[in-house]
């Protein structure tokens, strides 16, 4: 049996109570941007420590994982890259756990986790905390719906690395840099957020439930551990690819700009003998080579032609064109 309860417009509020167990009712509160109301809520509901309520709160931004264990319950701070208009950027999600209760507090529209709340709301029954009615596995299967969402972010990254990959090879490099610096930066961010996750988990692991034996709770967290090896494998992977585009996009552009240089400078070349004979000719002396000929301007053009055409003979013998 499961229950659904507005508390306020920032709290919800999922019962879960299963009557083929003995096991008393589980409480998940979910608040979303959690202010000096709902803070005084937590407080006076379950008594938690001012500091880690205050660590809860909308305006208090955790720059790494935290890990409380206090006599009665376990506080948690967690961050899980979400995607943001092509950018990927850190979500924070703090849990309070205790026995019959978990509670998450957020700040960001984190869609993986309102998929799983919203499929307790409608279908709960057939989900593994309802069979076990235990704080630690729900907590599992949050963490795995989260975990498991990073996967369709290296999805999309993997796409991108395609689109990229056709982009250098279809001579579009100017355009591939940025979609690379793109790339580089959502790598490099998601490897920041999912780096001390496995050393979390692995706490997780020792938690002890008076529900579910120790043995099945080191089952299901091993599960997530091999999760977020197989994430950080692919996330090194596509490191590895990205540098690799990155030094294949610098070659084409080095090359692009070496053809250019090479061009002007056969360009200037070819044109150097014309400009010094017209400097030469051009000068006012009483004698000069030609000027009293009646033929002396077409001997003129007919030097600067034949110095042209030797110069690229002499490009196409050395094979420079």
């Amino acid at each position: 049996m499961l229950k659904y309860k507005n508390i306020s417009t920032t709290i919800q509020e999922i019962i879960i109570d299963n009557p083929n167990t003995k096991n008393g009712k589980l409480r998940w509160i979910n608040i979303c941007n959690a202010g000096k109301s709902e803070i005084e809520y937590l407080r006076k509901k379950y008594k938690f420590e001012l500091p880690l309520l205050q660590l809860s709160s909308s305006k208090k931004i955790s720059q790494r994982p935290v890990i409380e264990k206090r006599q009665n319950y376990l506080f948690l701070i967690l961050h899980f890259p979400i995607l943001s208009e092509g950018n990927i950027i850190a979500a924070e999600i703090d849990f309070f756990i205790g026995h019959g209760y978990l509670i998450t507090l957020h700040n960001k529209n984190i869609p993986s986790l309102n998929e799983i709340f919203n499929l307790y709301k409608k279908d709960g029954e057939s989900l593994l905390a309802f069979k076990t009615e235990s704080s630690a596995v729900l907590l599992y299967e949050i963490l795995e719906k989260l975990v498991l969402s990073c996967y369709s972010i290296i999805d999309e990254s993997s796409i991108s690395i395609n689109k990229i990959q056709e982009q250098i090879f279809s001579q579009e490099q100017k355009r591939a840099v940025t979609q690379i610096l793109i790339l580089r930066r959502n790598n490099v961010n998601m490897r920041k957020i999912l780096r001390n996750h496995k050393d979390i988990i692995k706490k997780l692991k020792e938690m002890e439930s008076s529900i579910v034996p120790q043995s099945k709770i080191k089952n299901y967290y091993n599960r997530l551990i091999e999760h977020t090896k197989d994430i950080w494998e692919n996330l090194e992977n596509h490191k590895e690819m990205i540098e690799i585009l990155n030094s294949t996009n610098e070659s084409f552009l080095n090359y692009k700009i070496s053809d250019i240089m090479k061009t002007l400078t056969i360009f200037s070349v070819i044109v150097f003998p014309l400009t010094l004979l017209a400097a030469v000719f051009g000068m006012n002396f009483p004698i000069m080579p030609f000027v009293d000929n009646p033929y002396g301007f077409w001997i003129i053009v007919t030097i600067m032609i034949m110095s042209s055409l030797g110069m690229l003979l002499f490009f196409e013998k050395k094979k420079w064109l």
